[in-house]
């Protein structure tokens, strides 16, 4: 399997990503994605070389596509390589989130003559950050997800990145984020405050813990929080925002 070099740039629209890449958000929600890529960094052990990681969630909506996507760019924004896949193989929406085209992509390399010839999109905001997407829907996206040459596949790239992050479907729903799981160093669940119900929860994890996926945590998308919380740090946000107009 060959990694090519030169890599096609994605057509990056900032306008239309606002409401998704981190560098578009608030002071809090922006130090909240630097606090989960700390966390990280503490739970995947040090002799990993390129951790491999799935965001999931129990329901559709919770926002486990937009924390894929800023997951892997904050990540990236600290210097490493990233490869950000779009393995939700039914209802893909990494392309769309980044206006990028959805194929070639993740099944092309999979049910291609050899594995890689495709390439990888990069994205133009960060000269580290790719963006891998879903590629042409198959019949078949469990298996694929599970295959041996999706297994190669990652193999190759993980000696290419520092890290790979994998969006993938709700667990509840369908059996893909299982079916892949024995290839990823972790699982991040997405739970969405007021809208996950919390049978749907228990019942994601059971059968994450049931299948041996090493659950790294639980990220809660549109907490309302404390923001008494955050009344102290108001002159970092008023910082954080006088460099963002300055840029």
């Amino acid at each position: 399997m060959k990694f090519n070099k030169h890599s096609k740039s994605a057509s990056f629209s900032m306008a239309d990503s606002k409401k998704t890449l981190h560098k578009n958000l608030g002071f809090t929600a922006t130090e909240q994605y630097k606090l989960l890529r700390a966390n990280l960094n503490f739970t995947i052990p040090e002799d990993v070389k390129c951790p491999i990681i799935g965001v999931t969630s129990s329901m559709r909506g919770e926002g486990k596509s937009t924390t894929a996507i800023n997951l892997s760019y904050v990540i990236a924004e600290s210097g490493k390589r990233v490869l950000l896949i779009d393995g939700d193989l039914r209802i893909p929406s990494i392309a769309k989130k980044m206006s990028i085209e959805s194929s070639p992509g993740l099944t092309d390399i999979l049910v291609g003559p050899e594995a890689g010839q495709t390439g990888v999109l990069k994205a133009r905001v960060l000269d580290n950050w790719y963006i891998l997407p879903s590629g042409v829907l198959p019949p078949n996206p469990s298996e694929l997800l599970g295959s041996r040459r999706m297994a190669s596949t990652l193999k190759v790239l993980a000696e290419k990145f520092d890290y790979i992050i994998v969006d993938l479907p709700p667990v509840n729903l369908v059996s893909d984020a299982l079916a892949i799981s024995p290839l990823l160093t972790g699982m991040i669940v997405v739970v969405r405050e007021d809208y996950t119900e919390k049978k749907e929860l228990e019942n994601s994890l059971r059968q994450l813990q049931l299948s041996n996926v090493n659950i790294l945590g639980c990220v809660m998308n549109e907490s309302k929080g404390d923001k008494r919380y955050y009344g102290k740090y108001k002159k970092y946000s008023n910082y954080y925002n006088d460099q963002t107009r300055e840029a």
